[in-house]
């Protein structure tokens, strides 16, 4: 099966200072694709880019970036806009600022059926009250015209799912979509999320630093660090033997691994900024397992059994490499 997303060295500059770095990934369709990191980690300005959301001075750069066979590097803007909103959507983390204060919620969801399934009149309103419905907002008649300020924050979220949602895209890009929301309704958030996916079979990649809701809900992750993909790998067996110190620092500070234990375990050090990024491997300078050699280049994002893409680490001495089963996973 072909991937639906693949991305090949993108790259985003601000004033010529990097913010995310030779950026490798692919979505299969259908697939859910989670990608965790620290907040700058670079996670949402990657898929900003592929959104054609960078502004100047931002400059985004790539070997290529296609979806569905067509590369959006070449793509005309009139065709840009046919994909993006329409087969590319995108739930952002503040649903509030992310909403025209000025319109209704049923106006702003009628405005993008308009734009990109041509609907109008009865057949409009129709549908936007249905998508509200869909998306779990009670009494959507009454609330359908209704300003952002009136909701909350777990409505106006679900109301960004019912417009990104609108046009039955392909793949959905949820960018912490549970940000500032209570652990109750990020919770419902999340399983509405889960079973639009599975009732329309689109893909999904959901950026979040929370390992937790990332283990139940993707099939495989992408770590950030310091605007680069350090690991790839399917869900248990980044969990059960992870391959980059990062990827492992990062699970061993989980609440659930450190029952008992007086202070929860905290990775010393800080991320380099983009004007003072270390030679060799970034994450290096915080690594209990530095040698000479990790200063001497910067490492690639390598195969750790030749033929699988799914299993790759940015690293010159790879962890838990005894736990690889040759036939591809952990064992």
């Amino acid at each position: 099966m072909n991937d639906l997303l693949t991305i090949r060295n993108l790259a985003v500059n601000f004033n010529g200072l990097p913010a995310v770095d030779r950026i490798n990934l692919s979505v299969a369709p259908g697939e859910v694709v989670g990608v965790v990191g620290e907040s700058g980690s670079g996670k949402s300005v990657t898929m900003m880019a592929l959104m054609g959301l960078v502004d100047a001075p931002g400059i985004v750069t790539a070997d290529e970036v296609s979806f569905d066979g067509i590369d959006l590097l070449k793509a005309s803007p009139r065709q840009r806009r046919r994909i993006v909103g329409k087969d590319i959507a995108m739930v952002f983390q503040d649903a509030l600022s992310s909403l025209n204060p000025s319109y209704t919620v049923g106006y702003q969801i009628r405005e993008v059926l308009k734009l990109h399934e041509g609907l109008r009149g009865d057949a409009l309103k129709k549908r936007a009250l249905e998508l509200l419905d869909q998306v779990g907002i009670p009494d959507a008649k009454n609330r359908i015209d209704t300003f952002p300020h009136q909701m909350s924050g777990g409505m106006n979220q679900r109301v960004m799912i019912a417009m990104a949602v609108a046009c039955n895209p392909k793949l959905l890009i949820a960018d912490e979509p549970t940000t500032a929301l209570d652990v109750t309704i990020q919770a419902q958030i999340m399983d509405l999320l889960v079973s639009l996916q599975k009732e329309r079979g689109m893909a999904l990649v959901l950026i979040s630093h929370d390992l937790a809701v990332v283990s139940e809900v993707a099939q495989r992750v992408a770590v950030m660090y310091a605007g680069e993909i350090i690991e790839t790998n399917r869900v248990p067996d980044i969990f059960a033997a992870p391959h980059h110190p990062y990827t492992e620092a990062l699970l061993a500070a989980i609440p659930e691994h450190n029952v008992g234990a007086e202070r929860l375990a905290a990775l010393p050090g800080m991320v380099p900024g983009r004007d003072d990024r270390p030679s060799g491997c970034l994450f290096a300078p915080r690594c209990k397992y530095v040698v000479e050699a990790c200063h001497a280049a910067r490492p690639a994002l390598a195969e750790l059994v030749p033929g699988d893409a799914a299993m790759r680490a940015r690293c010159i001495k790879p962890l838990n490499l005894q736990a690889i089963d040759p036939s591809g996973g952990a064992r």
